[in-house]
């Protein structure tokens, strides 16, 4: 690359000249390229210990002037063909022009200024790539990456880290290259090089530990091996940014996902050193996740900024020291100290903005304002005047929700809808106005017109009953008011919220305090659990950014019929059938309505069994709308991937239970992991927080809880549950006597403040005994939860979420290879090593073209819900990449055509994509078929669909050129061939029909017998297979040349080929005579039907006959036919047609010999009567027939029975990427190969 000319005043130092003239100097970097000596080697060391091969290319040009003691730097090069064409560029444009300069200071400034030019001129074209957003010492680091390991431009180096590798005992210091996809070192010490590339998708385990022997060092696991990792300069910036690789990772083996750089964000003022674009996309992703983890965003909220500040609480009458977040749609504040106070402001809610009067008491103050008159006083920020310009800009943007009639599927852009998200309606707001130079005003809509809009109901499916209000109000609106002690209890604790509500604010804008969880533990009140529930969960701003988007979901999902569905209708009356609410059709149709419309919204999801007991308490609480948002908060924020097809959420959550409890009560966690309890129970509590195990009074006060802390109170009472039963649970002997313990303590946990009639628990009534334990009241369960497992925190649970999702989809992974594998025992004869080892190589294939490209998208290739033999596919491009790798039949330049038919053979849906499943039919038919097998296979591939319309074209442009016929007089008519194109399959119905009409008595196995026969499929037969016509039969002539050319015995396989295809040209002769029905045959007798043209062939039956009998027939069917070999025709148009396809038959590869064609080999075949231009349309032949001719040939049958061994191929498979990444930075104009 060019590069801005730089002063150079040692020439010589750590360099070699390689090339010179008058005016440059061509030099290389000691210790790269061949040679070098102790000198070489230790330049070598010193680049890669001081990275200064990230700074200094190997290769330079230099400009120097005969007077001048100063050399000019004016371009550098990773590799010798870069610098070389560089060099070549200045011999051919500069050197001349500047050789006739008599001034060495003009020579130098000429020379500047051209290669400033040509810098100015590439960065013009390039700046809208998003390489230059990164500098150049890191753009040099990716190169060499890319050259070191063999890594194609797609591969987007993230960051890299000095550090040491552990091999063995011995450190290794290196560099470590985190990629998008990979983990790489590289190190070169004295001669010894050190490279190794890990796959994210194949990582393990990822831990940062301190070791005596490993001090400070991150453990990278596979399921193979361990690396050790240390002496890093940031561990914890390091450490980091894997674990965000890693996720990506999991997540594109989870839901296929494969990462994409975030373009939006802002680009930095100047270029940061030593930070790439990608690093700064993961510090955003990051702030951003821990952000709307903090408040209980949206997935698509976006963190602007955050600065320190103060918030004045009235509540407290103090300034409260906290970070204020901005981002496009709210405001946030959380107190420095935890629980002291947190804010959430959402931009819809804004009305007013100002910058108050400063003062040495109240510093830059702001104060914000919003509808329903609550103000916030900011104080002590930094740049006042940019945050109140931020503000303002992202509320231009803030659509009115109150006054736009924009249909809300327009303003979204979920799965349902196609579009992109739309936030272009900032001139639906009224225009800002600015009643002072330091006050912002923000003018809200007429309340009236809001009202109306607020009212304005969605329309639903007619003749259904919607539930406008929570289930459990509309069966307690009738009943007599109750005053008794609990009912006034109730009361108390209204009256507590309203206080509450009165002194810290009511609504989305709430100050959350410590005594805001103090409530929530003691109970809501049943009036305001929904208000409440969607406050906390974040579920009120979601439904109030987005109106009417659940009506919509009802009416298209309306009518619908898929898998969910159908899941959904099954398990409608299993959702709380205790609770009145659902023994009746409302309660039953808002169900419906709710789980329908979220399976409609997230295809992904769909439907997951313990969604409905969940949904059903939520709609008892709150109105079909809200219950469905809050659906949306627990399946997408708060229990991520719990309700997916695998629960891979809930699992995570029970590995991170199991660490729990072995930290938290190390005695029982032995005792529980050695009976297998804890996996056992901790999927039912997770996966319906307590819902299903629980009365159903105690277990709505845990969801009070869960809504408000989130997972980690779950966690608490969990822990609090074992630690309850610790003396009886260590006294069980088995799994059983475990799980009745835990069982019948769940339900004696009981809400003696309750004020709803008591709700039978169906598991109580079935566990119980002749003594019931004593009770157990669920608010006593909490508070000794949070004494004694309080100090659990949030991000301590992410720590351990991240650590076991790893275990978790790698274990998934390996059971779908296990299914996998037991699945193809019994379709394929490759051993279970060997479909492992294909397995592997097939996903690394569809994971590799993921994240490198391909003609497919990686959703059309990964569905996770199909079973696990097809959920990866592969495109053309890939298979024909793994055939060429694995097959046993490789025919050179002709591979990629073979490849491309045998892949439209295995797609049999015609999709574009071939399965696992199918891509081993393939292959097990070349490794283990018998030859049969094997030449029906070969034969196949050369009929459609396998042999595609273009290329049946260029057969007939082949046999032009053999033929050496005028073009203009080749013509066919492809109709007649269409009956020999189709595959016919027939079921044995009628003979079924005619066992069942003799047999007397039959009872119902021989029905169902019967019917396993009627659907069991058909083994195809060589009977079955369609004819091939006379192009069919130049393409197989030419893969069977193809196919011979690294065989030993070459040259009698191919004179084997030219002896059966001179045979089979003649059948296919005499097969026509008989077709057109024997006319110029002298016999009197009459021809045979068309379907009998197959008894010219020497097999009648399915068994192959011999070769002597094979051909003894064929010499009776060509005398009776008047074609005997050795008398030919006397037309000597015919003669030059025969002798120009039986040479096109031995020579048409270009791979046979001229001297190897005998006088016998062209002169047979002579016998054929056809146009010369034209093939013969009515030229076919059969399979046995191609059978048969192949058996008299010796070598042939050899090959084709020949048994193959595919590990030889798999092994080489394996090592291609190694001896790739070998080739790249060890060939000669690049690195000197070292032996490690």
């Amino acid at each position: 690359m060019w590069i801005q000319p730089e002063e150079v005043l040692l020439a010589g130092a750590l360099w070699v000249s390689e090339r010179a003239n008058p005016f440059f100097v061509l030099q290389r970097r000691r210790g790269h390229g061949r040679g070098g000596g102790l000198s070489g080697l230790l330049v070598g060391t010193l680049d890669v210990v001081l990275d200064s091969s990230a700074r200094v290319a190997p290769y330079r040009i230099l400009l120097q002037t005969a007077d001048s003691q100063i050399y000019w730097n004016i371009a550098c090069g990773s590799s010798r063909k870069e610098i070389t064409e560089h060099w070549d560029w200045l011999e051919s444009n500069l050197l001349q022009t500047i050789s006739i300069f008599d001034n060495d200071e003009d020579i130098t400034t000429f020379v500047k200024g051209k290669i400033s030019g040509i810098i100015a001129e590439e960065n013009r074209l390039k700046q809208d790539e998003e390489q230059e957003e990164d500098s150049g010492k890191f753009r040099e680091a990716e190169l060499k990456m890319r050259k070191l390991f063999g890594m194609p431009n797609e591969e987007k180096l993230v960051n890299y880290y000095s550090c040491s590798y552990w091999k063995g005992r011995v450190p290794r210091q290196g560099w470590l290259y985190l990629s998008v996809n990979h983990l790489c070192f590289y190190s070169f010490l004295l001669g010894k090089e050190v490279t190794l590339v890990v796959p994210w998708t194949e990582v393990t385990q990822l831990e940062k530990n301190a070791t005596l022997l490993f001090p400070e060092s991150v453990r990278v696991s596979t399921r193979h091996t361990e690396h050790f990792f240390s002496v890093f300069l940031n561990i914890n910036d390091t450490f980091k940014l894997m674990e965000q690789l890693a996720n990506i990772a999991m997540r594109q083996l989870l839901d296929n996902e494969a990462f994409l750089a975030d373009r939006s964000l802002p680009k930095p003022c100047k270029t940061l050193k030593n930070v790439s674009a990608l690093k700064r996309d993961f510090d955003a992703r990051a702030k951003n996740e821990r952000y709307r983890a903090m408040f209980r965003l949206t997935q698509d909220e976006r963190l602007d900024g955050h600065t320190d500040c103060t918030l004045w609480t009235p509540f407290a009458k103090m300034h409260v020291v906290g970070q204020l977040f901005i981002s496009n749609n709210y405001i946030c504040f959380n107190s420095r100290e935890e629980d002291l106070c947190q804010l959430i402001i959402p931009l819809r809610e804004v009305s007013i903005v100002e910058k108050a009067d400063s003062s040495s008491v109240l510093p830059c103050p702001v104060s914000i304002s919003t509808k329903n008159k609550m103000n916030f006083l900011f104080a002590n920020l930094k740049d006042r005047d940019f945050l109140v310009q931020r503000i303002s800009d992202f509320l231009q943007r803030t659509p009115d929700s109150w006054t736009s009639d924009v249909s809300p599927l327009a303003l979204i852009g979920h799965s349902v809808c196609n579009s992109e998200p739309c936030f272009c309606l900032f001139f639906l707001i009224p225009p800002l106005t600015y009643s002072s130079p330091r006050h912002l005003s923000f003018q809200a809509s007429s309340s009236a017109g809001g009202a109306e809009s607020s009212q304005k109901e969605r329309h639903y499916h007619p003749g259904l009953p919607t539930a406008s209000q929570g289930l459990l109000q509309l069966y307690h609106q009738d009943t007599a008011e109750d005053l008794g002690p609990k009912a006034m209890k109730e009361k108390m604790k209204e009256e507590s919220w309203n206080i509450h509500f009165s002194e810290f604010g009511r609504g989305v804008c709430m100050y959350r305090t410590s005594r805001t969880r103090d409530l929530v533990l003691n109970g809501i009140p049943e009036r305001l659990r929904g208000e409440l529930w969607l406050l906390f969960s974040g579920a009120q701003n979601e439904m109030a950014s987005h109106p009417g988007y659940y009506g919509d979901l009802v009416e298209q999902a309306m009518g619908l019929c898929s898998l969910a569905t159908e899941e959904i209708e099954r398990d409608l009356h299993r959702s709380m059938p205790e609770h009145r609410a659902f023994q009746n059709e409302m309660g039953i149709a808002a169900l419906r309505r709710v789980l329908t419309a979220y399976a409609h919204r997230n295809p992904g999801i769909g439907y997951c069994q313990a969604m409905n007991i969940v949904t059903s308490v939520l709609l008892l609480y709150c109105t079909e709308e809200e219950a469905f948002w809050l659906l949306v908060a627990l399946c997408e924020r708060m229990l991520p991937d719990y309700y997916n097809t695998r629960v891979v959420g809930a699992l995570v959550d029970q590995g991170v239970f199991e660490d729990l409890t072995r930290a938290f009560l190390p005695l029982l966690y032995e005792h529980m992991q050695d009976l297998g309890v804890i996996s056992t129970i901790s999927l039912s509590w997770f996966l319906t927080l307590f819902l299903s195990v629980m009365p159903f009074d105690s277990a709505v006060l845990l969801v009070d809880c869960f809504f408000y802390e989130g997972i980690k109170v779950i966690f608490q009472v969990a822990l609090a549950v074992l630690h309850d039963n610790m003396d009886a649970l260590l006294s069980c002997n088995d799994e059983g006597e475990a799980m009745t313990i835990l069982g019948r303590y769940l339900d004696n946990v009981v809400n003696k403040q309750t004020v709803s009639p008591p709700i039978p628990h169906l598991h109580a009534l079935l566990t119980s005994g002749d003594e019931p334990p004593p009770e157990i009241d669920v608010f006593d369960l909490i508070k000794s939860s949070y004494e004694r497992f309080g100090s659990l925190r949030s991000d301590v649970i992410e720590q351990m979420r991240f650590k076991q999702r790893l275990k978790v989809i790698q274990s998934l992974e390996d059971t779908a290879k296990r299914s996998v594998v037991r699945a193809m025992m019994t379709e394929s004869a490759f051993s279970i090593e060997e479909l492992e080892e294909l397995y592997c190589l097939f996903k690394s294939q569809h994971m590799t073209s993921c994240y490198w490209g391909s003609t497919s998208s990686a959703a059309e290739r990964h569905d996770p819900s199909l079973p696990y033999l097809e959920q990866y596919r592969i495109d053309p491009l890939q298979f024909s990449q793994l055939y060429a790798a694995l097959a046993p039949w490789t025919c050179g330049g002709h591979t990629s055509t073979l490849s491309a038919r045998l892949f439209r053979l295995l797609d049999q849906n015609q999709d574009g994509l071939v399965n696992f499943k199918e891509f081993i039919t393939g292959l097990s038919g070349m490794y283990h078929g018998d030859m049969t097998e094997k030449l029906k296979l070969l034969y196949k591939l050369h009929l459609p669909p396998a042999l595609s319309p273009e290329e049946a074209e260029s057969a007939l442009e082949a046999a032009q050129f053999f033929t050496e016929d005028e073009p203009k007089g080749r013509h066919t008519d492809k109709k007649t061939h269409t009956s020999c194109f189709q595959h016919v399959v027939r079921q044995s119905f009628n003979a079924n029909l005619l066992l069942r009409a003799a047999a007397e008595v039959k009872d119902y196995r021989y029905y169902l017998r019967m019917w396993a026969k009627e659907n069991e499929p058909k083994k195809e037969t060589i009977k079955d297979l369609p004819r091939m016509n006379q192009e069919q039969f130049i393409e197989l002539c030419k893969t069977l040349y193809n196919l011979f050319g690294e065989e030993p015995l070459e040259q009698e396989l191919y004179h084997s080929i030219a002896t059966v295809a001179s045979l089979l040209l003649r059948i296919g002769e005499v097969g026509k005579k008989f077709t057109n029905g024997g006319k110029k045959t002298e016999t009197a007798a009459p021809a045979p039907p068309p379907a009998q043209t197959a008894s010219v062939s020497p097999l009648g039956e399915d068994e192959p006959a011999e070769g002597a009998s094979a051909e003894a027939q064929m010499c009776r069917a060509l005398a009776d036919a008047q074609l005997e070999p050795g008398a030919p025709q006397t037309s000597d148009e015919e003669i030059k047609d025969d002798t120009s396809v039986s040479s096109y038959s031995m020579v048409s590869s270009g791979s046979l010999p001229c001297e190897d064609i005998t006088d016998e080999a062209v002169l047979v075949g002579g016998s054929e009567q056809r146009r010369g231009s034209v093939l013969d349309v009515d030229w076919s032949i059969t399979f046995e027939q191609v059978l048969a001719s192949l058996l008299t040939e010796p070598p042939l049958v050899d090959f084709f029975e020949r048994k193959m061994d595919i590990q030889a191929k798999m092994a080489a498979c394996k090592a291609q990427r190694a001896v790739e990444r070998q080739t790249s930075s060890t060939s000669d104009h690049e690195l000197t190969q070292h032996s490690t």
